[in-house]
């Protein structure tokens, strides 16, 4: 149901990125701090309404299709914030775009082996990617003026930020790489019945 606890920590999410959006575009200090904390906690839903429902053991549909809705919706506008606010380096893109770009990958082979009763399991590698995709993005949300407010501004925020953005992208790839294969190899299997003839 809708109501159960891991649904509305995966709703949480959703809910959290207007809120991220305005905070970004304050471009206060105080505001970059407050969206990595709001970033940081929506990504920890993340891992506490997977726990809580195998707990309670309340496995739904609902909440196995809001789930990586949440995750890709939360990521994604994220990203778009930073590049859209210049808080990316022009190298920086490029890994924001190749994790983009394997999140509509993934969602398509999912969305077309569900269609023919084939599940694609999450790999220990993509729980790293996802890992280090999520402190690369707290970390930029936060950024260099944060971290001034903090009173260690000498700690390069941005640029630990981009690097760990980087790992993200390359294990983005390998994790991509094998989803696609194992997505491949389902659909090489199917037979397609010809039409008859009249």
């Amino acid at each position: 149901m809708l109501t159960d606890l891991p649904n509305i920590l995966t709703l949480s999410r959703i809910a959290a990125i207007p809120l991220l959006v305005v905070l970004v575009a304050l471009r206060t200090p105080q505001g970059d701090l407050a969206a990595c904390v709001v970033f940081s906690l929506a990504g920890i839903t993340d891992y506490l309404d997977g726990m809580i429902a195998r707990m309670r053991r309340q496995h739904s549909d609902l909440g196995r299709m809001l789930d990586p809705i949440a995750d890709k919706l939360l990521v994604g506008a994220v990203l778009m914030v930073l590049v859209g606010q210049q808080r990316l380096s022009p190298a920086g893109l490029y890994p924001a775009l190749l994790i983009m770009l394997r999140e509509i990958l993934v969602s398509g082979l999912r969305e077309y082996l569900a269609g023919i009763r084939v599940g694609l399991p999450v790999t220990r590698l993509a729980k790293w990617k996802t890992g280090f995709q999520m402190g690369a993005l707290a970390i930029l949300l936060a950024g260099n003026s944060a971290a001034d407010l903090l009173g260690i501004g000498f700690v390069p925020m941005s640029v630990i930020g981009e690097g760990m953005l980087w790992v993200a992208a390359a294990l983005t790839l390998v994790t991509g790489w094998g989803y696609l294969s194992a997505g491949w190899t389902h659909a090489a299997r199917v037979v397609v019945e010809p039409v008859p003839k009249n």
